[in-house]
């Protein structure tokens, strides 16, 4: 048979249950089980005084009966289940005590006086015979079975069946008809036994115990409990029945750990019946880990119908419970019933809230740099309304908030109270304290909702500021320095503490040769205009290619590039926004006659780039000689050309086309330095 390691596989997700076995139970549980082998020794240790002789065929016949109905009937209430879970397992357990059972009531008609006059073959060695096959199917009940394996006991359920039928059916014939067969002659003086099998039963019986013990421990049960201590006490009733004569009292104890038995199982399954006024899930907890696993899906599938359910009439406010449909689905009582609709209502409750406190910290995150007012709105709107229903959101338009065919104004919020309305609450909106818009939600069926629906509001209102402020800084704040130092000290202010570290960069010095003796000619107006034409070219330039501005001076600029953002080919892009910005000057001068021409000069290297001033003014900037020797460059630069010092041309490599201008002796530098007129700049 093909087992798989149910018992030593990985852990699975099973539904809670309290431990079974407390240690002390534990030791009381194991003195039961071991004072009947005690009393077994004491009666065979003292024959004379304890283990007497009590002959009774009328007793013996109706206590055999009684045990076999009782027997009977949990077999077929666990057939019923095996067959309604589809479970092996289940199955295997049914044989075990429909075929104890079987065998047991055939003990009890070949109880002499009853049908035979004398004793028999059959009435010695029937009930060994029928707990030895029991055993069989004990174990095969506590073993692992794999699905192929369980698939294979399943589509021979009805052939175990009918073979267990025709085994009793033969065995009573051959056993009660007299004469029939050597099962109905009379036993030898001693009685009969079926030998060494007795200790291979009472073994199997052992081992299945144990296996049964070890699922117990992975899946607390009372039932699979009451099975290990069944399983036990046959397999002592196995030793108790080898020892002979019949009649007497250790004969009788056979009889009494039988009896035990199965009252034990019936009377587990009767507490439970009365807790859960029901035998559907009975002996669920006994089945293959893939049965309870099932089952447990179905019971998943239930709750999340149910709260679809409830979520549903919460929507159209009407509707007939869906337990009661649920109930006959999964053949549920009434009071499982009344259970399961309120672990739904709980569960859609807590479900709900979940959602609602995920959309307040999702309207949380959404008000981020760069979001705009209306993309914010939009965003937390249709989040808000997968949790909160029919949410709406009105904006104050000429002093009023136009909401859901109504209209609002800050005197309609008395101390910032909501406004009621027909199945809806409106909270206002306010920004620095002045109302700015308004928010309708519909009307909550607790106080926890109308705190949750407050918080929103507010939640809400603090996104709507922030929009306002980012955007207001936005105008501010970038318009007066590159977009990269903008959106660093919006994310971290901390960044514009005085003080700076030591980076590589490449500086691009830009300025405008020609430019004071323009400025003697024209208008002051004019200067402007022109100043303002080339900036608004250069700038994009220099920005498209991930420079960062610090500083305009008149008609000068300087861009950093690899500082603040960080850039892997910053010389390059540093040349490419040079190449770009004469281009587009080249363009501006053309169409304006007089106008002087830009020359550009780059240099890379280190330098200090940080926050430098004092703590009333500061401004972004770089400092070092790598900016020194860009600004030295530009001023020995040709207007419409563009100068890169021998670090610039190293870094950017075969791409860049240049002219060699030799060693140059710059202002400030004792030593000479290589430069370079870049040409052109491949791809």
């Amino acid at each position: 048979m093909t087992v798989v390691g149910e018992l030593g596989s990985a852990p699975e997700r099973q539904p809670f249950l309290p431990p079974a076995t407390h240690p002390v139970r534990g030791v009381v549980w194991a003195v039961h089980l071991a004072a009947p082998l005690l009393g077994l020794w004491l009666l065979l240790r003292f024959p004379d005084r304890l283990n007497v002789r009590w002959e009774h065929h009328v007793s013996h016949f109706w206590l055999i009966v009684g045990v076999a109905g009782v027997n009977v009937a949990l077999g077929l209430l666990i057939s019923q289940a095996a067959t309604r879970r589809r479970d092996a397992r289940l199955l295997l357990v049914s044989l075990v005590f429909l075929s104890s059972a079987g065998f047991f009531l055939l003990h009890g008609l070949a109880t002499p006086q009853i049908i035979l006059l004398k004793g028999s073959y059959g009435f010695d060695i029937g009930q060994p015979v029928g707990l030895t096959l029991a055993a069989v199917l004990a174990f095969a009940s506590a073993l692992p079975l794999s699905e192929r394996a369980a698939a294979a006991v399943l589509a021979r359920a009805d052939l175990l069946r009918a073979c267990l039928v025709l085994l009793l059916v033969a065995w009573g014939w051959a056993s009660l008809v007299e004469g029939l067969t050597p099962l109905s002659a009379p036993p030898p003086p001693g009685g009969a036994s079926i030998g060494a099998l007795t200790w291979v039963a009472a073994a199997l019986y052992a081992l299945a115990a144990a296996l049964m013990f070890r699922i117990h421990r992975r899946r607390p049960s009372a039932m699979i409990i009451s099975l290990v201590t069944a399983y036990a006490l046959l397999g002592e009733a196995m030793i108790a029945g080898h020892f002979r004569p019949n009649w007497v009292m250790s004969w009788w104890e056979w009889h009494l750990l039988l009896t035990m038995a199965f009252v034990f199982v019936g009377y587990s399954a009767y507490i439970q019946f009365r807790r859960e006024g029901s035998s559907q899930g009975l002996f669920d907890s006994v089945a293959l880990a893939a049965t309870v696993r099932r089952i447990q899906g179905q019971y998943d599938q239930a709750l999340e119908e149910l709260v679809g359910h409830l979520r549903r009439m919460g929507e159209r406010g009407a509707g007939a419970p869906v337990a009661t449909r649920l109930a006959g689905k999964f053949r549920l009582t009434e009071g499982q019933a009344a259970v399961l609709d309120r672990a739904g209502q709980a569960l859609a409750a807590e479900r709900e809230l979940s959602l609602r406190l995920g959309a307040l910290v999702d309207v949380g995150r959404q008000a981020r740099v760069g979001l705009r007012e209306e993309d914010l709105l939009a965003h937390a709107l249709d989040r808000v309304r997968e949790a909160y229903g029919d949410v709406r959101i009105g904006l104050v338009s000429a002093g009023r908030v136009p909401l859901g065919g109504r209209s609002f104004s800050a005197d309609d919020f008395k101390d910032g109270e909501p406004v009621p309305g027909a199945g809806t609450v409106v909270h206002p909106l306010t920004v620095k304290g002045v109302l700015a818009g308004a928010l309708e939600v519909p009307v909550g069926t607790t106080r926890q909702d109308e705190a949750l629906a407050a918080t929103l509001a507010s939640q809400v209102s603090i996104a709507l500021e922030n929009a306002r402020l980012y955007s207001e800084l936005e105008t501010l704040f970038r318009q007066y320095m590159s977009p990269d130092v903008a959106a660093s000290l919006l994310a971290d202010p901390a960044q514009a503490a005085l003080g700076g570290s030591l980076v590589e960069l490449t500086a691009l010095f830009a300025d405008l040769k020609g430019f004071t003796s323009f400025s003697e000619r024209v208008e002051p107006g004019e200067i402007v205009e022109m100043l303002n034409r080339y900036h608004a070219a250069a700038v994009p330039c220099v920005l498209r290619n991930g420079g960062t501005i610090v500083q305009f001076v008149g008609d000068a600029l300087l861009a950093l590039f690899n500082a603040p953002a960080t850039q892997e080919r910053h010389a390059e892009q540093a040349a490419r926004a040079a190449l770009e910005m004469q281009e587009a000057a080249e363009e501006i001068a053309a169409g304006h006659e007089g106008y002087p021409r830009f020359r550009v000069g780059i240099n890379t290297g280190m330098a200090l780039v940080g926050n430098i001033g004092s703590p009333e003014l500061r401004g972004f900037n770089a400092m070092g000689d790598a900016v020194n020797v860009a600004a030295r460059l530009e001023s020995l630069a040709q207007p419409g050309t563009v100068v890169i010092g021998a670090t610039t041309r190293e870094q950017i490599g075969a791409a860049a086309t240049v002219r060699p201008l030799g060693p140059l002796a710059l202002k400030g530098k004792e030593q000479s330095v290589e430069a370079f007129v870049l040409t052109a700049l491949g791809r």
